[in-house]
């Protein structure tokens, strides 16, 4: 299966739970502001991320997901058959 990991870099307001609960050391805080003014997460190295989700389960905004790819493009896959 392949994953993918998204920050919504809006959502985070850079508290850095996510950096610090990271196995990996996969994220970071950003030296940029968002548009609500907080400096928030990012996949520094995202070759590194092996997709546990201890991110997602520590950001109290909810503002990180992980989805599976393959999993998404079968089911899009089964609604154009069906549509068809």
């Amino acid at each position: 299966m392949a994953y993918e990991h998204e920050i919504d870099m809006d959502g985070c307001k850079g508290c850095g739970l996510c950096v610090t609960a990271c196995p990996k050391d996969v994220l970071e805080i950003s030296d940029e502001v968002n548009v609500k003014g907080y400096f928030p997460a990012f996949q520094a190295r995202p070759e590194d991320c092996i997709f546990c989700a201890i991110c997602c389960t520590m950001c109290p905004d909810v503002a990180i997901t992980i989805r599976e790819i393959e999993a998404e493009a079968a089911a899009q896959n089964l609604t154009e058959g069906e549509n068809e």
